[in-house]
């Protein structure tokens, strides 16, 4: 019994892993059946270049490395870092970054115009979710495609239609630079410790060919926040001083609807009049993500 006690004493523990820590907004995920799920809503292939941004505890990393595919990780958690080398410097393709992902540069990642587009991976936080999904569509020539876990309020207003509460600037402006499927919702219960929101996964396909008309999106994007300004108010108050409603008539949108009755298509026509108008939309400097709002 003594001999006993005193192996147990000796036996190596199991490193206890960080704590979530709040101003990160980690929820880790720890569902089998919501990893499966999420895996195979990605199919990983070996000739596949994945990045995985906020791999956390590595839940869903052991799924992908496992392929044999080529896996960029970026943790800005340093504890959390440490076990994911720990746990994956065993393969070959893995390679991890102490980094912030709204500061990377995702370019560095690719190896020449002829290597395969970045496929990019990810459980966001609330807080950075939407700044960097269209940092990732600002460069779009690099992303192949994007699955990524958010708050489910998020994914409706991404994948939104005309015509309800949840359309505006980010869906319409995602759903110009980039394919948008809603997959499914996840339970506060996959993760630990539980959010009190509902999550869900999406994926964002940026276009190659765009099935839209051609338009700056710096024009798109400013004409939507204008039009967006006040949801209540009508698309002739929102847009007084930037054109007129004969204009307005003359592209087919009535001055009396709101900015969320209007398609893509209309919001497209109306960027590109205002872009030739002097002090119109498409003055600015912003990028197609310059927007973090709940429109």
């Amino acid at each position: 019994m003594c001999c006993q006690a005193i192996l147990l004493r000796m036996a190596p523990r199991t490193p206890t892993p960080p704590p979530a820590r709040k101003r990160f907004g980690q929820n880790f995920l720890q569902d089998a059946t919501v990893i499966h799920r999420i895996e195979s809503a990605i199919a990983p292939r070996e000739s596949d270049h994945l990045v995985e941004i906020g791999p956390g505890r590595g839940a869903l990393t052991e799924a992908l490395v496992s392929t044999g595919c080529r896996l960029d990780a970026i943790e800005l958690d340093r504890d959390l870092a440490a076990g994911l080398l720990a746990a994956f410097s065993i393969y070959p393709r893995f390679r991890l970054h102490k980094a912030d992902a709204l500061k990377f540069d995702f370019a560095a990642l690719r190896e020449g115009p002829a290597a395969p587009r970045l496929r990019v991976v990810g459980n966001l936080p609330y807080n950075i979710s939407t700044p960097l999904i269209f940092r990732l569509l600002d460069q779009a020539e690099l992303v192949e495609d994007m699955h990524f876990m958010l708050q489910r309020e998020v994914v409706e207003r991404l994948a939104a239609s005309p015509g309800t509460g949840q359309w505006g600037r980010l869906g319409i402006m995602a759903q110009f630079l980039c394919d948008v499927e809603a997959l499914f919702d996840v339970p506060p219960e996959a993760f630990t410790p539980q959010p009190k929101v509902q999550s869900a996964v999406v994926r964002l396909v940026p276009w190659r060919e765009s099935p839209w008309p051609a338009c700056d999106p710096a024009a798109l994007r400013s004409t939507v926040q204008a039009a967006f300004a006040q949801r209540r108010k009508t698309l002739r108050n929102n847009l007084k001083g930037l054109t007129t409603e004969d204009t307005l008539v003359a592209l087919g949108i009535d001055p009396g609807a709101r900015a969320e009755t209007l398609e893509l298509p209309d919001f497209i026509r109306l960027a590109n009049a205002l872009q030739g108008h002097d002090g119109g939309a498409g003055q600015g400097h912003e990028t197609a993500g310059g927007t973090n709002d709940k429109q």
